[in-house]
């Protein structure tokens, strides 16, 4: 039996997007949520709109590029030394606090673990590194190979590729319902993890195979499927 693929999703996922809130409230109070959320979607906007264009740059820009525009729209007027501060951050996000336990318990199933994001390689390296979970992945998979974003299929089929995995073996786990959405479409199995009960599924694509409201719930789901699935194999 091929040993399934893990591969998760990173930022919103793994790690937690909202720990740009403090330096912005150290500026802007209480205006700091409403700032952080809308830089977080104009990343993901300006990240599809590239992969539409065919005009691929590395994530960490586009990061940069929905910071300035944000700064812009709300009349922030930040410095660029305040700015920089700010993407420095970004490489340096915490873990959300259940993720380590989950993931070395995940990898005590015998599954294989892998990160699969958006984000440059380089980027997810600071990113682990500072989080500490380096240790917990097989691999390290980023769009950058293939100069492509999440959800484009060619992405997933990217990821198969890596891992030498079958499509009904290969799990993506994300926050995010585009990612699920897309992995879904592209044949692959899909969890998606609600981080924010009040955010429902989108309501079209095919629906996540699990849902948990974090990674700790999903390894415990996670054990029922392979003990039932490894049941039908004997």
């Amino acid at each position: 039996m091929q040993t399934p693929v893990l591969a998760f999703d990173v930022y919103g996922t793994l790690v937690d997007t909202q720990g740009v809130v403090a330096p912005l409230a150290s500026r802007i109070g209480d205006d700091a949520v409403a700032f952080a959320e809308r830089w977080r979607d104009k990343q993901f906007e300006f990240a599809f709109r590239r992969g539409l264009m065919g005009a691929y740059v590395d994530f960490f820009q586009c990061q940069r590029e929905a910071l300035d525009l944000v700064d812009q729209e709300r009349g922030s007027r930040f410095t660029e030394e305040f700015k920089q501060g700010l993407m420095v951050v970004y490489r340096r996000l915490p873990a959300f606090k259940e993720v380590p336990a989950a993931l070395e318990r995940l990898r005590g199933l015998g599954v294989r673990c892998v990160a699969f994001s958006n984000g440059s390689r380089q980027s997810l390296e600071s990113l682990f590194d500072h989080a500490g979970l380096t240790a917990m992945f097989d691999d390290i998979i980023s769009v950058e190979e293939v100069r492509r974003y999440k959800p484009d299929a060619v992405v997933y089929a990217h990821l198969r590729q890596r891992t030498h995995s079958r499509p009904d073996n290969t799990w993506l786990v994300s926050s995010n319902p585009f990612d699920v959405i897309g992995a879904r479409h592209a044949g692959l199995r899909a969890a998606w993890i609600q981080r924010n009960p009040n955010t429902p599924f989108e309501p079209w694509g095919d629906a996540p195979d699990m849902m948990a409201p974090d990674l700790e719930a999903l390894s415990d789901q996670f054990q029922v499927v392979l003990e039932r699935e490894g049941k039908r194999r004997s």
